[in-house]
């Protein structure tokens, strides 16, 4: 489902953010991607959903060749609808309720308001939000705007879903809770990439681990890299 092979990304500046990193994430996976800050997990989240482009090497992600698609109109597009994508800082809109935050992407995207309003409230109620439909960001904890920010992620059934350290401005409790249900998206069989520096969080828990140094994998690359295989939900 997304393959990494031989990597690098080489700034403007000659800053090396990564090198060389190899891994390929099987569908249905749950991965956390762990580093120290700087360590380069951001830039590499970064190449999945393509708002970033490699200097060397090749990105395949649901079938997308990354080189194709940085030349390609709309595909970039075309490739977010498959994913979700969440983020530490939230990325709400202030000035709209739970509701039309999450209705945004169907808006955008040209569904009808009937089947909005249908999605909309289904995702709500799996993110344990519907009491809070009319409220606004302002109006909420630091835990309900990230299920809010979750509740928007899924709400086109992605096939995977990154989270850019989800719990990083969290308390410990609210972080389990966040945790537990991407666990529950995951046993939907969305393959999940999350990124933490929590290493109590996730000590617990035997999912596979990427690690990240200096822009450099130290854990977690496949012995052997696994064929792309592209077509369907691969």
């Amino acid at each position: 489902m997304i393959q990494f092979s031989h990597v690098s990304k080489i700034y403007d500046n000659s800053y090396k953010a990564l090198h060389d990193i190899s891994f390929f994430v099987d569908k249905g996976e749950f991965v956390f991607l762990t580093g120290e800050s700087g360590a380069g997990k951001t830039t590499l989240l970064k190449h999945i959903y393509m708002d970033e482009f490699s200097s060397n090497g090749q990105v395949f992600v649901c079938g997308y060749d990354a080189k194709i698609v940085h030349q390609k109109k709309n595909a970039v597009s075309e490739l977010r609808r498959k994913l979700g994508i969440v983020f530490q800082d939230f990325k709400l809109l202030n000035d709209r309720n739970v509701f039309d935050n999450v209705a945004f992407v169907l808006r955008v995207t040209g569904h009808k308001e009937k089947e909005i309003k249908r999605k909309v409230f289904e995702v709500l109620a799996l993110t344990g939000l519907s009491h809070k439909c009319f409220n606004y960001p302002n109006q909420l904890s630091g835990g309900e705007q990230q299920r809010v920010c979750i509740a928007r992620a899924i709400i086109n059934d992605p096939w995977v879903l990154l989270a850019d350290e989800p719990t990083g401005n969290l308390d410990m409790n609210v972080s389990n809770e966040i945790f537990m249900l991407l666990q529950k998206i995951n046993s939907w069989g969305t393959t999940i990439i999350m990124s933490t520096h929590d290493l109590q969080l996730i000590k617990p828990y035997h999912y596979r681990t990427i690690e990240l140094h200096q822009g450099v994998l130290i854990k977690g690359a496949d012995s052997t890299l696994k064929p792309k295989v592209f077509g369907g939900r691969n």
